[in-house]
């Protein structure tokens, strides 16, 4: 598939990717700073990573859905 476009959502840098498929549709998926990134992903994916999935970030990400969690399963 040929990347198409790269936007960044919310403060936590998620990545919602959009290719285009050899039959000329598109295949659409969210990437968030807590993936590892397989070998064969676009570069430009992983040179964004890079840039935007600070530690500041990953850290917020975690805070952020352990938080949700706790929330969703008082004890």
């Amino acid at each position: 598939m040929k990347l198409d476009k790269i936007d960044i959502l919310t403060e936590f840098k998620h990545f919602n990717i959009r290719e285009i498929t050899d039959t000329g549709g598109y295949n659409r998926r969210v990437l968030s700073s807590d993936v590892v990134l397989e070998d064969d992903e676009h570069q430009e994916v992983k040179d964004k990573a890079e840039a935007e999935w600070t530690d500041e970030v990953k850290t917020a990400w975690t805070t952020f859905q352990e938080e949700q969690e706790a929330l969703n399963n008082p004890e």
